[in-house]
């Protein structure tokens, strides 16, 4: 028979050592039991009421506050909440920003240091900016709840199946936080509205007849039946009542393959871009690709990251991971040749045409390879680069990385490992374990690392590393 779960209860008085990676107080209690508590920050002494008991951790809520930590702040937005229910689009709205930023850069070296027995010799600078209003990408869950007569629209609730009651949202652009509520209403209003379960979000430009650039939102609404005219109409009618942002349906009636743009052929041309000023680069996107949720930082880490490599303009770069091309057209304005190596041929096509776009098609080229099942002799086929850029997956580039130190230890002729790697990450566990294997197995030293601050409010770790080959840095640095 099925023991049944304790009921909640109350801890003893906890002292908060640090915040984990889900944006939890770590304490112990009398006996060493390690208690992970919802809300709470690190310096705190506070009560928690526990709802889930483990041999070796227990975990809860914050009930009862003794002593707050002086970084502790009144979240901006009105519908984060630190209990059951409340929107769980953000995770530590309740931490000052700038700490939020600490406590990333100390996850970053505390994964180096124990999972990769690695440390770096600098630490980079924080990349950071805007905390509000910089969530370009996000995905809407949307229900029908008939017995109160409404429709919701947003994130889900904080560790719940429910969808919040959120009137606006900060970390969304002004003009589409003031969207939920019309949206809201014009789901209401569909003869569909219970079988329309999401609507993905992608905040991007459009090329104005000008040539300058202005707002360009694209919504794509996922939708299980087949729309009726009248339901297309008042889409229609919504999109055209918000040109302000430059509003553009897009339809999903089955897989992410099906997703075309509502009136129009399913592609985004100039009216959804996304640009790197700095080199020059305009990136047409669909709503459904993956691009980064903070376009402004983007711009900011692909600066950093191309600095970090120095390009040549007699060096050729590979950009492992290279999706739309976001790092590789950047390159391409310096490096004599820059490779694109992704895992699937339409990603290929699309960072193709990209480049074309982008006047780099002669120094680029770009193949599909499967970058989970990497060998040493599929590696070294592809030709000796000076340096390398990658930006996996949160699963990370275990594969690459073990190809590479094999190939180190049995070169083929002609090539060479590259002598400087930028490692770009949103996983600093997989980050680590890679470091690891460069580090220990494939001859390099790890010179820098920082934390990109993607996703204020949130306990997401984007961050950058740089490694050296050491057998090989001082003959050909630049």
């Amino acid at each position: 028979m099925r023991r049944a779960a304790a009921p909640p209860s109350a801890s003893d008085w906890l002292q908060v050592e640090s915040l984990d990676l889900e944006g939890q107080g770590v304490a112990h209690d009398a006996q060493g039991k390690v208690v992970f508590i919802e809300g709470a920050l690190a310096g705190e002494t506070v009560r928690a009421l526990i709802q889930r008991r483990k041999n070796a951790w227990e975990q809860g809520e914050l009930c009862e506050l003794a002593r707050p930590s002086p970084l502790r702040v009144q979240p901006a937005c009105a519908h984060f909440g630190l209990h059951r229910g409340a929107c769980g689009g953000c995770k530590v709205q309740h931490l000052e920003p700038s700490a939020q930023v600490a406590v990333k850069q100390r996850a970053l070296e505390d994964n180096l240091a124990h999972l990769a027995k690695v440390r770096a010799e600098q630490i980079l600078r924080p990349i950071e900016g805007p905390a509000w209003a910089y969530r370009h990408r996000a995905r809407l869950s949307v229900r029908h709840v008939a017995a109160k007569g409404v429709v919701l629209v947003g994130f889900h609730e904080r560790q719940s199946r429910y969808v919040a009651d959120m009137a606006s949202c900060a970390i969304l652009p002004a003009g589409v936080s003031r969207l939920l509520l019309p949206l809201r209403g014009l789901i209401g209003s569909l003869q569909t509205r219970d079988r329309l379960p999401q609507i993905e979000l992608a905040v991007g430009e459009r090329q104005m007849p000008d040539g300058s650039y202005g707002p360009s939102t694209a919504l794509v609404l996922r939708h299980l039946v087949p729309l009726p005219p009248a339901d297309v109409q008042q889409l229609e009618g919504f999109a055209a009542a918000q040109q302000a942002i430059g509003l553009q349906w897009w339809l999903q009636p089955k897989g992410p393959d099906t997703v075309h743009r509502l009136g129009g052929h399913g592609e985004a041309g100039l009216d959804l871009v996304y640009r790197l000023p700095e080199f020059g680069v305009v990136m047409p996107f669909k709503p459904t690709d993956f691009t980064q949720v903070n376009a402004g930082i983007n711009s900011v880490m692909v600066g950093r990251a191309v600095r970090l490599l120095q390009p040549q303009p007699t060096e050729r770069v590979i950009d492992w991971f290279c999706g739309l091309g976001n790092f590789s057209l950047a390159l391409a304005r310096s490096a004599a040749a820059v490779l694109g190596v992704e895992g699937s041929a339409a990603l290929v096509e699309r960072a193709q045409g990209n480049a074309a776009l982008n006047a780099c098609a002669q120094r680029t080229s770009f193949v599909e390879r499967n970058l989970f099942e990497m060998s040493a002799e599929r590696l070294m086929a592809d030709g000796h680069a000076d340096k390398w850029l990658v930006d996996p997956p949160r699963e990370g580039a275990l594969a690459l990385c073990k190809a590479l130190a094999d190939a180190v230890g049995a070169p083929v002729p002609g090539w060479k490992p590259p002598r400087r790697i930028v490692y770009v990450s949103c996983n600093p566990a997989t980050l680590a374990r890679d470091a690891g294997l460069l580090v220990h197995q494939a001859g390099y030293r790890c010179t820098h690392a920082g934390v990109v601050n993607m996703f204020p409010h949130t306990a997401h770790v984007e961050s950058m590393a740089v490694f050296e080959h050491q057998d090989l840095e001082h003959a050909h640095r630049p």
